[in-house]
Formats: C-alpha cells, sequence, structure tokens
C-alpha cells in the first residue's frame, strides 16, 4: 500500500531534492504544495503531483492536504513563519494526517540569538504537542548558501560575507534531504519523537573554506569579512527585505561569536554514512571558474 506524503516550500533547495529522491519510491505518492499555477505547470511537466495552496491563507489548503499520510513542514523564514506552521499543521490535523516531519532551524530556542531561531522555537513546540508522529530536523549553515558568493569569487576571487572568523559546522543541503528521505521511506518508528542537529563533519572557518574552494577552482580564492552594517547595507541594496536583512546579520553575529562552532554525528546516525564533506560540495556543485 503506498503512502501519500505532502511537501511543503516545494521549489526551495532541499525540497526539490526531496521530491526527487521520494518519487524513486515505489511505495509513496508524492503531493507538492505550491502557490502558483506557474510552479504547478513546472511540477506537473516534470512528473510531480502538485497542489496549489497558499500558507498565508488557511481556505486553501483543505483540499490540498486531503488524503495526505505525512507531511513534510517546511516554511520560509520571515515574521508569518509560526503562523505559517501553524496554518498547515491545523490542515494536516483536521485531514488526519499521521505524521510530520519538520525542517526546523539551528539552534532554535526561546533563547536563541536570532529572531529566526526564537520563531522556530514556537513552531517546533506546537508540533511536540499536537498530539501527532513527529520528527524535527535542526540544519546548520547550508553549504549551498556560499553559492550566493559566487559571482564575487568569479570577478575578485574573494567571499564577501559577515561571519567574522567564527567556524560553522556546514551541512550539505543533500544531506538535509537524505535524511528526511530516509525518515520518511524506513519502516517503523525508530525516528519518532527525535530532534536532529543536522551538521557536515569538520567545523571550519570561512578562511578554511576559502582555501578549500581555491584547491578546487585552481586559483585564489580568499574571505574578506564584512562589517555587519557594510552586510546590511549591500543586502537591502539587492532587495532583500530589512527583516531578512536584520536576521542574516543577526547570524552573522552569533557565529562570529562561535555559537556554530561544533559538529553532531545526526547525519551519520541516520543515514549510516558521513555527511559530505566542504570540498565535496565545492567539486559538485561550485559554477566551474575560467583558469
Amino acid at each position: 500500500m503506498t503512502k501519500t506524503i505532502l511537501v511543503t516550500g516545494a521549489t526551495g533547495t532541499v525540497s526539490s531534492t526531496l521530491i526527487e529522491q521520494l518519487t524513486k519510491s515505489p511505495s509513496v505518492s508524492v503531493r507538492a504544495l505550491v502557490r502558483s499555477e506557474a510552479n504547478a505547470t513546472k511540477l506537473r511537466a516534470a512528473g510531480v503531483t502538485a497542489v496549489l495552496g497558499d500558507l498565508d491563507d488557511p481556505d486553501t489548503l483543505p483540499s490540498a492536504f486531503e488524503g495526505a499520510d505525512e507531511l513534510w513542514q517546511l516554511t520560509p523564514p520571515g515574521p508569518r513563519a509560526p503562523e505559517n506552521s501553524m496554518n498547515a499543521l491545523w490542515a494536516a490535523r483536521s485531514a488526519g494526517v499521521k505524521r510530520v516531519v519538520r525542517m526546523s532551524a539551528i539552534g532554535a530556542a526561546y533563547d536563541a540569538p536570532t529572531r529566526n531561531g526564537r520563531l522556530h522555537a514556537l513552531s517546533d513546540a506546537e508540533l511536540q504537542a499536537s498530539g501527532l508522529r513527529w520528527t524535527i530536523l535542526r540544519p546548520h549553515f547550508f553549504m549551498q548558501n556560499l553559492l550566493g558568493a559566487a559571482p564575487a569569487v568569479a570577478s575578485d576571487g574573494a567571499i564577501y560575507m559577515s561571519l567574522g572568523q567564527g567556524r560553522l559546522g556546514f551541512v550539505d543541503t543533500r544531506d538535509i534531504s537524505d535524511v528526511a528521505a530516509r525518515i520518511f521511506l524506513e519502516p517503523g518508528e525508530r525516528h519518532d519523537g527525535k530532534l536532529y542537529t543536522l551538521t557536515g563533519p569538520a567545523s571550519l572557518g570561512l578562511s578554511q573554506a576559502a582555501e578549500q574552494l581555491s584547491a578546487v577552482l585552481g586559483r585564489s580564492v580568499r574571505y574578506v569579512a564584512v562589517p555587519d552594517e557594510a552586510a546590511r547595507a549591500a543586502m537591502l541594496q539587492m532587495g532583500l527585505s530589512p527583516w531578512l536583512a536584520a536576521m542574516t546579520v543577526e547570524y552573522g553575529r552569533a557565529y562570529a561569536a562561535g555559537w556554530g562552532d561544533f559538529t553532531t554525528s545526526h547525519v551519520s546516525d541516520v543515514l549510516g554514512r558521513a555527511p559530505r564533506a566542504f570540498i565535496d560540495f565545492a567539486r559538485d556543485q561550485w559554477p566551474r571558474l575560467p583558469r
């Protein structure tokens, strides 16, 4: 018997890869929740069942959730994230969904040094008290976030970010998707009630990451630590909202103070293999540059 898994945040990096993995299983029917018909059309062209719904508007959700057995719950960062999560959880309970696998944030807690972490703590607690089966993933800083620096690496040979000299347990988003897929596909209840903090195998500073990227690209790459306010101004100029720019600066301050300098065994605990190293990410996914 197949089970239906509803995937929210379906066009994002983690969810897109998760959909690809789940659709390979004959025991799963995947349903992707999107807000626009254009995105639905793209997914359907790729053979994915797509339904329309908006987590900002709970009235759009009942038909999308109807018949779903399990939920991948991912909400975009923002001040309405707890509301989005609440709407998804309410729709899931109303539709008879049995299990939720939720993507939270690194260090989510009521005293987290970022507003994003504090908001995720609210939604984590709501899910834990819901009466549904649940697993919560709290991934560290994505390696793929550094792809935003690719143009500067190409033009200046530099990664400009406001993380100071902090070290981070960077995680490859493919490992997040792999963990989520394993939780959905593995029989039994081993992952029920578990909180997994997902990291890579090593805690690295951006200077070390730049050295590894240099080795892969065959050209010099350096890390330049940007002051907080300069980073905020640059993000606003690029079109980020003031809320997202401020949130990013908060993370930078926390990481510069050593908040992210750790790794865990949780990826290997779930998958039975080591998480991908930064140099593997660089070899696989960094854009090739002229030498």
